[in-house]
């Protein structure tokens, strides 16, 4: 459209300033998009050459396009090579190089086969799918709660006294090994769940229901951990058992209300049983100590017999005759006749007169 010197703002013919706003010299038409005019040689026919659009076009195609239409870099190598390379560098940026967390392990599976174990910090590994990384938190607890504390549900297990008795309990457990909880087990959570039931009615089928629903229940928690741990050290699972919990030990609901009138007479009969542990207590104590002060006395009356057993005497005397009539009458000079039944019938006195 350009280089035969006809466009839409006039033609370049030899009409000089016919073309639709020619230029003064009368050598083709001036628009936005041509070369300014250049002076036609004498004899030649106006042959401008091509518009400035026209060059920024073709150095643009000279720049990116090829013989094929691809994408040219200035050094000449097809850009799409480069795009390739940098999908490479970023495939193999972000599938190599792993940042494990301090509460992490990574777990390295090649082509499907356990490979090794990342610990925490930056680690690389071969690109996916070759190796694949999965981390798995070991510090963090995990809780399996078992049966339910509701009205609504009852997980009833049966006691060494043939009763029956609702427990609703919970566990709590972390991964230990890595490579075994992923290697070993299909359902980890699943696992857990049947082996605590399993150890809970073992254990639960050895007491009786007075027992499981009170004093021994610290105890089952602990006999029930120890044999969760073993069973699941039997799967090679990696997994350890914290602890268990037991929320909630009652009899069937058909037969809670007279369960509770046992239970508060059992407490009522726990409570006399106590009253008379204390009253024992004290007598027992009191007694040592009467024991105590007659062994001193002892002490006492080992380094003067005739003084010790004289004060004795009075002690006991004064302890005797400390609420009765008294009369007292010394040796020498002793009236014959003394009016008893007066004396009988005289009102007891406030105080006593003292032998000499």
């Amino acid at each position: 459209m350009f280089n035969d010197g006809d466009g839409p703002w006039g033609g370049g013919g030899s009409g000089g300033g016919s073309g639709g706003g020619g230029g003064d010299d009368g050598l083709g038409p001036r628009n936005p998009w041509s070369q300014p005019p250049r002076k036609r040689p004498a004899g030649k026919r106006n042959n401008f050459g091509p518009s400035a659009l026209d060059e920024l076009l073709k150095r643009g195609r000279q720049r990116f396009g090829g013989p094929g239409g691809g994408w040219i870099a200035p050094g000449g190598r097809p850009l799409w090579l480069y795009g390739i390379g940098l999908v490479i560098l970023l495939w193999l940026l972000l599938t190599s190089v792993h940042r494990i967390e301090p509460q992490e392990r990574g777990v390295v599976m090649r082509f499907g086969s356990y490979a090794g174990l990342l610990t925490p910090g930056m680690s690389m590994t071969l690109p996916s799918p070759i190796d694949k990384v999965t981390t798995i938190n070991v510090d963090d607890i995990r809780v399996q709660d078992i049966g339910s504390t509701s009205a609504e549900s009852e997980n009833l297990m049966l006691t060494g006294d043939q009763n029956l008795v609702d427990l609703a309990y919970s566990v709590r457990w972390n991964i230990r090994d890595p490579q075994l909880y992923m290697l070993e087990l299909a359902d980890p959570d699943d696992t857990v769940k049947q082996v605590a039931e399993s150890a809970m009615r073992a254990e639960i089928a050895r007491v009786t229901l007075t027992n499981a629903i009170g004093p021994e229940r610290s105890e089952i928690e602990y006999r029930v951990t120890g044999r969760m741990q073993q069973i699941l050290d039997g799967y090679h699972s990696g997994i350890a058992i914290q602890g268990v919990a037991i929320k909630q030990a009652d009899p069937p609901a058909e037969v809670v209300d007279a369960f509770k009138e046992v239970s508060a007479a059992q407490q009522t009969a726990q409570t006399y049983i106590n009253q008379a542990r204390a009253y024992a207590q004290q007598l027992s104590a009191k007694a040592q100590g009467e024991a105590a002060a007659f062994d001193r006395v002892y002490e006492q009356y080992k380094l003067a017999p005739e003084v010790t057993r004289r004060r004795m005497y009075y002690e006991t005397m004064e302890e005797v005759l400390a609420k009765t009539n008294k009369t007292i009458i010394e040796a020498p000079g002793v009236n014959s006749y003394l009016p008893l039944p007066q004396i009988r019938t005289a009102p007891p006195r406030a105080s006593t007169e003292a032998a000499q």
